[in-house]
């Protein structure tokens, strides 16, 4: 239990550090980037859907060497190519230089955030990562809240190059060290023969190989759906609340309302919702954002915050499902290279994800909720089609910390 504590620790910060300054670096600084290269905001923004898209390329590689190698040299290595990534941004002259600034932050992206982070703990502890999952997005929901304000901070008092910098050591100050202190991983063949049996036992959780890979299928549909809504309302929910009728400060605070809720989704998921299957936890998330966006529909702007509120909450759950749904699906053998290729669909439409949904917004205004809602409903739909595929009859959840099997 201590052993998978410390390792949650050590992650749920490293995860932080990095979250902070790579998908949440952008909103702060691309406006000043782009002044001072004399490249539009949305050049800069164009550059951070090349990482993105690197980053989808890269998951499986990064997985496979995960589940064959364990987590703490991939993540490592991680920290160095963040760290070369913002030096080079931070070096920047023109659009090339950005883009190509960019494409090495996607290597880092796609071995370093939370898809690496969760192979990381499935490789270390199995079936029992579940918790562990929990708590390192418990540790990075507050990734905005830390990086928002410090990048602010820093581009006021040393520029954006020397917020890129700082940043760029902050991640060999402390994010490598943190990684350096993670445990080593068994090598595969050092498993004992009960371990192996029971990892081939858990392995598809009894599906037949159609069954599985329509569950492969239909969960690589949710994450790409789930990741599609939350981009999108990370970069056009403000908007959107103007369009319902809210003045400016209004509907940023309401904004803003988004990440507690979504701690508040992952302590929900921690505590009341920890001895259900995921599956279940992530059906009842998938509601969320339609439920919120039906209430600002027939009420209006004084329904503005509680859409917010479920928005946060629901993609808190979901951020979590993510990471446990493959683990109790398929299990934990080649982990980690099967959450890179279910997360190449999500990495690629969260590319898209503000430009498409923004041609929405331009043409519905805050009707464009609807659009999203009816995808939430369509992620609830393949939950339901996948737990139908179970027989009704889903996977038992691992024994809690400390217990064993009768």
């Amino acid at each position: 239990m201590q052993h998978r504590t410390t390792t949650t620790v050590l992650l749920g910060v490293a995860q932080t550090l990095a979250w902070a300054s790579s998908y949440y670096l952008p909103a702060v600084l691309a406006g000043a980037i782009g002044k001072d290269i004399g490249i539009s905001t949305s050049t800069v923004f164009g550059a951070f859907s090349v990482a993105l898209l690197v980053s989808a390329g890269i998951g499986p590689y990064a997985g496979r060497l995960i589940d064959r190698r364990g987590g703490r040299p991939v993540l490592i290595a991680s920290n160095v190519a963040f760290a070369a990534g913002l030096a080079t941004l931070s070096q920047a002259t023109h659009a090339s230089h950005v883009f190509a600034a960019w494409a090495l932050m996607g290597l880092a992206m796609g071995s370093g955030l939370y898809e690496a982070a969760f192979a990381t703990v499935v490789r270390l502890h199995g079936q029992d990562a579940r918790s562990a999952i929990t708590g390192i997005t418990l540790f990075a929901g507050f990734a905005s809240t830390v990086g928002w304000p410090l990048s602010a901070y820093l581009e006021s008092t040393v520029g954006w190059r020397g917020a890129c910098l700082a940043w760029a050591a902050l991640h060999l100050v402390i994010g490598l060290p943190l990684n350096v202190l993670l445990p080593r991983a068994s090598r595969p063949g050092q498993a004992s023969s009960n371990e192996a049996t029971a990892a081939r036992k858990d392995t598809g959780a009894g599906l037949a190989p159609a069954q599985q890979r329509r569950a492969a299928f239909l969960m690589a549909y949710v994450f790409a759906v789930t990741w599609f809504i939350s981009t999108a309302m990370a970069a056009h929910l403000p908007e959107l609340l103007l369009a319902s009728g809210a003045t400016l400060a209004a509907a940023v605070g309401i904004a803003a309302l988004v990440g507690p809720a979504q701690v508040v989704g992952r302590v929900i998921e921690f505590t009341f919702l920890k001895r259900a299957h995921p599956l279940l936890s992530a059906r009842l998330a998938t509601l969320a954002h339609p439920l919120g966006a039906l209430c600002l529909g027939l009420s209006g702007t004084s329904a503005a915050a509680v859409f917010a509120v479920l928005h946060g909450l629901g993609n808190g759950i979901l951020t979590i499902a993510i990471g446990t749904l493959p683990l109790l699906i398929f299990g934990a053998e080649g982990y980690g290279q099967r959450q890179g290729f279910l997360m190449v669909p999500a990495r690629i439409v969260q590319a898209g994800a503000p430009f498409l949904f923004g041609l929405a917004v331009e043409r519905w205004d805050d009707g464009a909720l609807w659009f999203s809602a009816l995808l939430g409903l369509s992620a609830f739909l393949a939950l339901w089609i996948m737990a139908m595929d179970m027989g009704k009859k889903e996977p038992a959840v691992p024994p809690a910390s400390g217990a064993k099997a009768p």
